[in-house]
């Protein structure tokens, strides 16, 4: 009866993300002809404040920043490269009315192709990449990135690259870092227990709390991109076990890599 209940909540937040999405992207593509940057870019996010309301009157998914000081030192710290655990569909929907800048995702250029969402998202400064050409991609990013930090935007990647269930770890990448170092920028690491709620690849949203971690920023300066990867792997696991213990409990594991093989 539960698991129908949530379904229910579930379909009901589907019907109202589409029935919002859609006017507010048409919206947000006519104002593109007027506006650019970040005039445009929290216009347009304020749809994604919509979403993630939406998901917590309906679905119960509510959120708490844990490290609020250390959002605000970052604020202040200049360029920022911000890495994120990624478990679900709610941060990349969550962070924009969370961070204090415009974020310029790192993303595969296929999102583009989404209706109405995609096209809008085209709109924004943001870095599209086709993955299958790394050089390309990493040159896109550096300049781009470099870019769009210029302006005051802070670049977000998820260094795992993927979506990862709840309890696992996926492989860190070492791009954000590498980016950082290349451009002199810090990185704001940040663990999230999104994956209690809105599980991976699922649109059966589960009532609850994300937990919201925002590390320390961490200098790049005079430092290795993979031995700062590492420094940020190891806070954010480290962070994911305090803040979801009974998601890396030995059974629970066991259920996450049973599921991902069926």
């Amino acid at each position: 009866m539960q698991r129908l209940f949530w379904s229910l909540r579930s379909a009901l937040f589907v019907v109202w993300m589409a029935a919002t999405v859609i006017p507010w992207a048409i919206f947000s593509l006519i104002a593109s002809i007027f506006m650019r940057g970040t005039p445009l870019y929290w216009f347009t996010t304020y749809w994604l404040r919509i979403a993630t309301y939406g998901a917590r009157f309906i679905c119960g998914v509510r959120w708490r920043i844990i490290g609020k000081d250390n959002l605000k030192a970052a604020d202040s710290g200049g360029p920022m490269v911000v890495l994120p655990k990624h478990q679900s569909t709610w941060e990349t929907f969550a962070f924009p009315q969370l961070m204090p800048h415009p974020l310029a995702y790192v993303f595969k250029r296929e999102l583009l192709m989404i209706p109405f969402f995609g096209w809008a998202m085209g709109r924004l400064d943001m870095v599209h990449i086709d993955r299958s050409k790394h050089a390309e991609s990493w040159s896109r990013v550096a300049e781009q990135g470099q870019r769009f930090m210029s302006q005051g935007n802070w670049v977000i990647m998820f260094p795992e690259g993927t979506r990862t269930q709840r309890g696992m770890r996926g492989k860190y990448k070492g791009g954000g870092t590498r980016l950082a170092v290349t451009t002199g920028a810090s990185v704001l690491p940040i663990a999230v227990t999104s994956g209690r709620c809105w599980p991976r690849k699922s649109f059966m949203l589960r009532p609850g709390v994300v937990d919201i971690s925002i590390g320390k920023p961490i200098s790049s300066i005079g430092r290795e991109p993979d031995e700062l990867m590492r420094e940020v792997e190891t806070w954010i696991e480290a962070e994911m076990r305090r803040l979801d213990p009974e998601a890396y409990m030995p059974d629970a594991k066991a259920r996450a890599t049973s599921t991902q093989s069926t």
